[in-house]
Formats: C-alpha cells, structure tokens, sequence
C-alpha cells in the first residue's frame, strides 16, 4: 500500500486500541484496525474503519460489555 501523506509503498494495516470520551462516558474499542507507514509514521483509519465506529459508538449500550479496568494518572 501506499501512504496517504508521504506517498511511500509500505503501508501496513495493524490493529489497535482507541478510547473515546472520558469519564462515565468513556468507550474503549478494542481490535480497530490502523494503516501505520513505516516511513513517516503516520498512522490513520479508513473511511470505512470511521464509519464503523461511529455505529459502534451509536449502539454502544447494546454491543459493549462492562469490564473493570484499572486506571492511573501520569504524575
């Protein structure tokens, strides 16, 4: 693949995990699917990768599973 923004060949697709929101609203989706170019660094989401999230983030009461996660802020 060739990356978006510096135009190389090398693109990989990786998977990784994103939060959104914070607090008593806060959604992690694990397992979302990344391009990374090895080159600049750049690391982006497809338009189709977008579009699921946003599905995601609208039925997040009927497709999450309530998990306790430890957490710490950076001091």
């Amino acid at each position: 693949m060739v990356c978006e923004l510096c135009g190389k060949r090398g693109v990989k697709s990786r998977e990784v995990t994103r939060s959104y929101g914070a607090g008593s609203n806060l959604l992690i989706i694990e397992n979302v699917p990344v391009k990374s170019c090895p080159h600049c660094g750049e690391t982006y989401l497809t338009a189709e990768t977008l579009h699921e999230i946003e599905r995601i983030k609208l039925h997040r009461k009927s497709m999450s599973t309530k998990r306790a996660v430890s957490v710490m802020a950076y001091a």
